[in-house]
């Protein structure tokens, strides 16, 4: 009998229990699920929308990178970090959080309109945040002796909170992974996920980590297990989904394999994608830190905040948002206070934003759209045309409001549809018009919203750098209106001028900035010029994937982005300015 038959794998399942009293790490064979059946088991996740990440541990201490810190000890891992091996390995022996309270890191999420909690149980560097009889290098040898997990996962049963856990099924620590013992590492593995999976009561989600290398994780056991141990869990991509090296986050529909149920675009928000689930993971740290930065990292704006929330429901995605924990065990108070902040908007928008999927209007400039029964949320996060035009519904508009109170004026043709709202009832962050239909909402095609015409579109510009002389990467590609070329400039770049001429004097008060590779512009200026002198309107640090800023009427003729620091040579796909 072949040794992979299913019967004889059960046999000899039942066979080593019996001995040993412990179930094999690979489990059963995962059920095959038909897609309905899919779809209702991870109905509470898509309608969840928001759920908080928590990166937390020893490092902490340091106010660096979780794992990525590290300095390499395994040649076949990808960590190069500052902090050597024997100084960050051994921080755990001074890791004292006296100060936590699982029941407050609940409060503060449910305050914040989140439903799902997700705690690094275990990062790349092996420490772990529960109590181990697999590992000792855990929570329960630090002077705190206490398991995060158990007190984390007791809390959230006991508010109604989902609660999952991030596990990295690496660790770059162990000199047997990825090795010629990749094999004694992976059982090690098994058996913490075992650990994880059956001692913390009904566990919601499970969120694998990769680190951009090859995925030796014996995947079809390891999924095995944590559906035999957990039957109704929701689990992402990441356990074997093997990344580019060259953009090690960026997931797509076609990564999600068989036994994985969504996608996991980082740092960026997804675009429309309403056939495969997915989730954004995003930072509230300004430097896009996932653990604790220290009291000079600071954290994004709220209107960075709702734009993923609503950018990521509109794509009919979610959002998890992260948090990283002080050393003392407490949510820094900046980030407290940015969330709950995003929890008093979702006092008033969370009709528009829970249990509904995205469309039909597809996010575009204005913001984007949502739908539930017969209902369409329209989030207005910018009013670069007034009216706001959309395409045509083969569905009739019976009434309008607004989120929050006022009045819309909505026109509906054969042609198209006019949004337009007096300026008493606009929000600044995100003016909701609730648009009532005469059918329901879902069954609507999803479409694009026709992109206003830039200022700038086919504007004269000069740069102080262009890539190798390359005419392929020339500044006129970022104002062609084709999202497919870019202007680049050399490698080793850290300082950058990108100069368009409007040709004559214009009005404007929108930007979009859109980087090539997000986040390497780290400071930047937006001047227009006056007399010979130049005078900056807007300042900003990161830009990342896509970036709208707003600002006052700004009349000028020759307009730049100066770039003040860059990690590498800047490049644009897009640099368009609007009325």
């Amino acid at each position: 009998m072949p040794l992979q038959s299913p019967s004889f794998r059960w046999r000899l399942l039942l066979v080593v229990f019996i001995v040993t009293g412990v179930l094999p790490a690979w489990g059963a064979p995962p059920v095959p699920e038909t897609p309905a059946q899919r779809d209702a088991r991870i109905a509470w996740w898509r309608d969840a929308r928001f759920g908080m990440f928590i990166h937390w541990g020893p490092v902490s201490l340091k106010e660096t990178e979780i794992s990525w810190s590290r300095a390499n000890s395994n040649p076949a891992c990808p960590n190069q970090g500052e902090i050597p091996v024997e100084e960050y390995d051994n921080l755990y022996k001074r890791f004292n959080p006296v100060k936590f309270d699982a029941r407050e890191w609940v409060r503060i999420a449910k305050a914040s309109g989140m439903k799902y909690m997700v705690l690094t149980a275990k990062h790349g560097d092996g420490f772990l945040l529960f109590d181990s009889k697999v590992s000792d290098h855990n929570i329960m040898h630090t002077p705190f002796g206490r398991d995060v997990c158990a007190e984390l996962a007791q809390a959230a049963h006991e508010e109604g909170m989902r609660i999952g856990w991030y596990f990295s099924p690496m660790d770059w620590r162990d000199p047997d992974c990825r090795s010629k013992h990749n094999d004694r590492f992976v059982k090690n593995m098994q058996a913490e996920l075992r650990e994880l999976l059956t001692n913390y009561g009904k566990i919601d989600l499970l969120w694998f980590d990769v680190d951009g290398r090859s995925a030796p994780w014996d995947q079809e056991n390891t999924y095995a297990l944590v559906k035999q141990l957990q039957p109704e869990i929701v689990i992402n991509n990441r356990l074997d989904y093997f990344t580019r090296p060259d953009q090690p986050h960026v997931s797509r529909p076609e990564s999600v394999g068989p036994n994985a149920d969504y996608f996991t675009p980082e740092q960026f928000i997804g675009g429309y994608e309403d056939k495969t689930p997915w989730e954004s993971c995003m930072t509230t740290a300004r430097s896009d830190q996932w653990s604790w930065g220290g009291a000079k990292d600071g954290v994004k704006s709220l209107d960075a905040c709702i734009e993923m929330l609503v950018g990521c429901a509109g794509g009919d995605g979610n959002v998890l948002l992260n948090v990283g924990p002080m050393p003392t065990g407490e949510i820094a108070p900046e980030q407290a206070t940015l969330i709950k902040q995003i929890g008093d908007w979702l006092t008033v928008a969370g009709p528009s934003i829970y249990g509904t999927r995205g469309g039909p209007f597809k996010p575009g400039l204005y913001g984007a759209s949502t739908r539930k029964d017969n209902v369409i949320y329209v989030h207005i996060r910018r009013w670069i045309e007034d009216p706001i035009r959309f395409p045509a519904l083969p569905a009739k508009i019976v009434g309008s409001r607004i989120l929050g109170g006022g009045n819309a004026e909505v026109r509906q043709t054969t042609s198209g549809i006019e949004i337009s709202v007096a300026e008493e009832y606009r929000s600044q962050l995100d003016t909701i018009v609730a648009l009532e239909l005469d059918c329901q909402a879902g069954k609507l095609a999803a479409m694009d919203v026709p992109r206003p015409i830039p200022l700038s579109e086919k504007a004269n510009v000069v740069a102080s750098n262009l890539y190798q002389n390359l005419p392929e990467y020339d500044p006129r590609k970022a104002v062609d209106g084709d999202p497919r070329t870019r202007w680049a400039t050399d490698a080793g770049v850290h300082q950058a001028s990108f100069e368009i001429d409007l040709g004559d004097s214009k009005t404007f008060r929108h930007a979009r900035i859109v980087e090539a590779y997000p986040n390497r512009i780290q400071k930047f200026e937006l001047q227009r010029q006056e007399g010979t002198g130049w005078k900056t309107f807007y300042a900003g640090s990161t830009i990342g994937a896509s970036f709208v800023p707003s600002f006052s009427p700004v009349t000028a003729q020759r307009v730049r982005l100066q770039v003040l620091e860059s990690t590498d040579g800047p490049t644009l796909w897009e640099f368009q300015l609007y009325r």
